[in-house]
């Protein structure tokens, strides 16, 4: 190997090295949500899902069902 490929191999190394530094910083600034924020969170989060799964469901049906109508 040249000396130019182990060069650009420790700048590579470098950046990689510097990317998680800034990274680990900025994970530092976050500020977590407690237990309690994180559950509600959570619950809001499952309940969308669940109705907009239903929504999606029954759309879905309706549209097979007209579709079977047109086509006998």
């Amino acid at each position: 190997m040249g000396k130019i490929a182990v060069m650009r191999i420790k700048a590579w190394l470098g950046r990689i090295g510097k990317f998680f530094r800034e990274v680990r910083a900025e994970l530092k600034k976050v500020t977590w949500p407690g237990r309690k924020e994180l559950v509600t969170s959570t619950l809001v989060v499952l309940f969308v899902v669940a109705i907009s799964t239903a929504y999606i469901g029954i759309i879905d049906y309706a549209f097979s069902r007209f579709l079977q109508i047109l086509i006998r």
